[in-house]
C-alpha cells in the first residue's frame, strides 16, 4: 500500500483550473443613491412631492395630465418638465413614482431614466 501521487495531482489540476474559471466571473455592483423621503421635521420647511403615476396602459401623468403616451420610450415631455420644475424650484422637493400594480417594469425605467436625465435627486416609490 504505497502512496500514489497521481491522484492528488490530478485533484490539485482540477481545483485550480476550477479557482480560475471562477475567478474571471466576478460581478461587480453598482450603486443606485436612493434617499427616502423624512417628512417635515420640527424645524424643516414644507416640500412639496411630484407625483408622477403611471397606468397599467403606460400612461404616465401627473395631476391629470398626461406627460407620456404609452409609445413615447423617450418621455420628452415629462423631462421637460421636471427639469423646468428643478431649475426653477430646486432639487429638493421630492419626486414619487406611483406605478399601477399592473404597470410594466420597461415602462418604470423608463419614467427613472427620464428622471435621472432631468437631474432629480430626491426619488422614491409609492
Amino acid at each position: 500500500m504505497g502512496f500514489q501521487i497521481a491522484p492528488m495531482i490530478d485533484v490539485v489540476f482540477v481545483l485550480m483550473i476550477f479557482f480560475m474559471a471562477s475567478a474571471g466571473a466576478k460581478v461587480v455592483e453598482k450603486e443606485l443613491n436612493m434617499s427616502l423621503p423624512a417628512g417635515k421635521g420640527a424645524g424643516g420647511s414644507a416640500v412639496t412631492p411630484i407625483i408622477i403615476d403611471i397606468a397599467g396602459d403606460g400612461t404616465i401623468s401627473m395631476n391629470s395630465q398626461n406627460y407620456g403616451a404609452p409609445a413615447d420610450r423617450s418621455l420628452g415631455t415629462l423631462r421637460d418638465w421636471l427639469k423646468n420644475a428643478i431649475e426653477s424650484f430646486g432639487d429638493k422637493d421630492p419626486v414619487i413614482i406611483r406605478p399601477a400594480p399592473d404597470a410594466r417594469h420597461e415602462r418604470i425605467i423608463d419614467v427613472l431614466n427620464a428622471a435621472s436625465a432631468s437631474g432629480v435627486k430626491n426619488l422614491t416609490f409609492n
